[in-house]
């Protein structure tokens, strides 16, 4: 089911919703709503769900609660002497309340980007940017077009043919980075998005407000101090206060950490179509992103589980079927009526 004609490249956030409902009422989706899943075992066959409102089992289970469910902050030395605000980028909230403030992003990934968008249009005192690796960084338009909906051509490129278009782009656009401060990406955007899966950052405002030096690219935090931050070249800043745009964790360790399918930062070891043979109808979706953004990954990744469920589910009955004895009709067509004397066959061909 696709957006209603006339729904502009990027939709406001009502109008994402309002499709989602759509959707659910097109389909008739049986959706419970304010269900909180707990623990999900293997009981020999089928799986059991603790949840709030009691014990749920089920053949097959997705987990689609995806990989950036859970705000994570690093854990600097002396952040707890930090006079100043502390908070994620998910926490951002609305950038007026930023005027006037002297605020420090952590991170240029996307997230970060996002912020920077937005303190660009904000008359703040001061805005800093702390930076380890630069991103792989695309307009958010470029002639017009919204450059995201190039991402299908992007992906049927190559791995490395890829990386060097978006390199191309990059540079097309914003020139070279690294004179306004940036350090070069560590990888190319579609090899970091494969191998740590680090997404493609968005500039709307962010370039030019550092070019225009209202936003002031900076090393690496080293620690927190009372009266600030210091840097990896031991400089001192003091924003008032810290947006740490450092990603996420899926925080899937209480509900399927004992099964062994999570890796040491938590993200599930198969997704989309695959899957452990040795836990049959578990599945997992949106664990991985995508170059052609999340609602296309979505839709994907589900027909691929859509098409394995069903794969396991014919195998399954065939394999019933074979266990099941078939009834031998000759026994039953010599066996003598009730009351009878059993006569010899007789030899047809003698």
């Amino acid at each position: 089911m696709n957006y209603s004609e006339g729904t502009p490249a990027f939709p406001h956030k009502s109008a994402v919703v309002d499709h989602l409902n759509l959707f659910v009422r097109h389909h008739a989706l049986a959706i419970e709503y304010g269900i909180h899943a707990g623990e999900v075992s293997f009981a020999g066959g089928h799986w059991v769900i603790q949840t709030n409102a009691g014990t749920r089992t089920a053949r097959h289970v997705v987990i689609a609660t995806g990989r950036d469910r859970v705000p994570y902050i690093p854990q600097w030395n002396g952040m707890e002497n930090f006079s100043g605000e502390i908070i994620h980028s998910a926490a951002f909230g609305d950038a007026k309340t930023y005027s006037q403030r002297r605020v420090l992003v952590v991170g240029a990934g996307n997230s970060g980007f996002d912020v920077l968008n937005h303190l660009a249009k904000v008359d703040t005192a001061h805005v800093w940017l702390s930076a380890r690796n630069g991103p792989t960084l695309l307009p958010k338009r470029m002639f017009r077009v919204a450059v995201h909906l190039l991402s299908p051509l992007i992906a049927r490129l190559p791995t490395k043919a890829a990386d060097a278009a978006m390199a191309a782009t990059q540079r097309l656009a914003f020139g070279d980075l690294t004179k306004i401060g940036l350090p070069p990406a560590a990888a190319g955007g579609v090899s970091r998005l494969i191998s740590q899966n680090t997404a493609i950052a968005t500039d709307d405002g962010a370039v030019e407000a550092m070019k225009a030096g209202k936003v002031i690219v900076l090393p690496e935090v080293r620690e927190f101090t009372p009266r600030g931050v210091i840097l990896a070249n031991g400089n001192l800043i003091g924003p008032d206060i810290v947006i740490a745009a450092t990603g996420y964790r899926t925080g899937l360790e209480p509900m399927v950490g004992k099964l062994g399918v999570l890796d040491g930062k938590g993200v599930p070891l198969f997704n989309g179509g695959d899957h452990d043979p040795t836990l049959p109808g578990l599945w997992f979706t949106g664990m991985r992103p995508n170059v052609q953004g999340c609602f296309a990954n979505a839709r994907m990744q589900a027909r691929a589980i859509a098409k394995a469920i069903v794969t396991s589910s014919r195998r399954e009955a065939r394999q019933q079927r074979q266990k099941t004895p078939q009834q031998s009709t000759t026994a039953s067509a010599i066996r003598p009526e009730a009351g009878t004397r059993s006569q010899p066959v007789q030899n047809p061909l003698a």
